[in-house]
């Protein structure tokens, strides 16, 4: 029988208790960590004659691995002003133990100073990772003992956006595109990295580079310059139907490509610029905005899409399809369901088992998914609160979402026509509107309609459309300036 791998897991006794049990059971209970890995947290040690700091120091001297969870606490100091803690991480180092630390960045402002130098040491002597929650911590632990089998060579696979064996190099990543990435994930989750951190060090923090400098799939799939030179399937295919069935001619009909936040963000853009929207009345003077309301809930759509591309499997051939029925918007991405979980659960609580975990961190860290697994259910209770069907869901040889569409809205039978819409607005329009608002920012809907020539409709859709694309925002709400987002 094969030896099992020890993991010594320390920290301050009060500040990681629920992260160390957590960490310990998730071990144990994992289909691939448990074969391999045995845990050791201090709560499981019996009573004995022995002094602790004894029991724990000759814990670390038996462990294969040590794994540190540092926050804001030292902790007990002995005589020397030392904690356990520390002595534990001295003795590792000093007997060449692979070393896997982990800092909660949350509250730093209230780190103990003897802890924050100890951190300084660390990080003096190996890569360390921060976390934010239970999840991030889970997801960055299973990345780094899943690397440490394959470069003992105990296993020799890896999941599809955890392998590195794609040729590509740094030069194949856009340095914008993880600046950008680090901005929004400042300001949306509390990223713990900066804008100025080197591009090689955000990719070793989210596991996306290996020590010899190769390049992870998820890396390419989330920053590459163009992802489909690597993985051709990865695009996403949107078609258009006037009927219920698949027949043509197809009013409109895409390939979109790019990255996985590019092709949901043109996805989403897709569906909703060709359903229809209901135009309420101005009737607060000429200045106030018309109410209006999209036949779809736009969260809906993005979460349905956002999962297809995050959860797919990337080693099939096939591509996500998104569809647009008269009567219905479906969304196919290749793939099974985990194990154990099925169409019936998606619709309750259930948990976060993403197929793709390193592409599926990066897509919560910039506001695309939640951890918790409350994509499906959000869902379904978006569109029940629209006064819509209930959405359905599909495991098939893929897996399919069915978001049923509106026959009216708020009561105005007209609000909805029969004939699907095409987009509106051809491409030299929407550049000429860009044009014009990067000339005057604070320009109205009225103003470009009139130096457009064409109607204040068709100039809110192309609006819409660059909002949703997220190439557009507005500043100060619904009076504010217009700002273009260059991409």
């Amino acid at each position: 029988m094969m030896k099992r791998i020890k993991i010594f897991i320390s920290s301050v006794q009060s500040e990681f208790a629920e992260e160390r049990a957590m960490l310990c059971h998730y071990i144990r209970a994992d289909v691939l960590l448990g074969k391999f890995f045995e845990p050791f947290i201090f709560e499981e040690v019996p009573a004995n004659e022995y002094p602790t700091s004894h029991v724990y120091l000759k814990e670390v001297e038996l462990c294969d691995i040590y794994l540190g969870l540092y926050g804001n606490l030292y902790g007990y100091e002995d005589a020397e002003g030392v904690s356990p803690t520390e002595r534990e991480y001295d003795l590792a180092a000093l007997l060449h133990k692979s070393r896997l630390v982990y800092i909660k960045s949350v509250g730093e402002d209230k780190r103990h100073p003897k802890e924050t130098a100890l951190i300084k040491k660390v990080e003096r002597d190996i890569v360390r990772k921060t976390f934010v929650d239970l999840d991030g911590l889970r997801t960055s632990v299973y990345a780094s003992l899943v690397r440490y089998l394959e470069e003992k060579e105990y296993i020799r696979w890896k999941p599809f956006d955890a392998s590195f064996d794609n040729g590509a190099t740094m030069d194949d990543l856009s340095e914008d595109k993880i600046h950008s990435f680090v901005q929004v994930a400042r300001s949306k989750r509390n990223f713990p990295l900066t804008v100025d951190t080197p591009m090689k060090e955000l990719l070793v923090h989210l596991d996306l580079i290996d020590d010899n400098d190769r390049i992870a799939n998820a890396a390419i799939l989330l920053f590459g310059k163009k992802p489909q030179k690597y993985f051709i399937p990865s695009e996403v295919k949107c078609v258009q139907f006037y009927g219920d069935v698949v027949r043509k001619p197809m009013p409109a009909y895409q390939i979109y490509r790019g990255d996985v936040f590019e092709l949901v963000d043109q996805a989403t853009a897709f569906v909703m610029s060709r359903v229809d929207n209901w135009v309420g009345t101005r009737d607060e003077g000429e200045t106030a905005s018309v109410p209006t309301r999209p036949e779809l809930p736009i969260d809906a759509v993005k979460e349905a899409i956002v999962n297809a591309v995050c959860h797919r499997d990337y080693t099939s051939n096939a591509s996500v399809q998104v569809m647009l029925f008269r009567n219905r918007l479906e969304i196919w991405n290749p793939g099974q369901l985990p194990y154990g979980l099925t169409v019936q659960k998606l619709q309750g609580p259930h948990k976060s088992l993403p197929a793709n975990p390193l592409i599926a961190d990066p897509m919560y860290w910039k506001g695309y998914i939640e951890k918790v697994g409350t994509g499906t259910e959000d869902i379904i209770e978006k569109c029940r609160d629209y006064g819509l069907k209930t959405p359905e869901f599909f495991q098939e040889e893929d897996f399919r979402v069915v978001i049923w569409r509106a026959t009216e809205i708020q009561g105005d039978p007209k609000a909805i026509q029969g004939d699907p819409k095409v987009i509106q607005g051809d491409p030299k329009e929407i550049e000429d509107l860009i044009g014009l608002i990067k000339n005057n920012p604070s320009i109205s809907r009225a103003e470009l309609a009139r130096s457009l020539d064409l109607s204040e409709r068709q100039v809110r859709k192309m609006l819409d459309l660059l909002r949703a694309e997220e190439r557009l925002i507005r500043k100060g709400g619904k009076t504010g300036e217009w700002i273009i987002i260059e991409k």
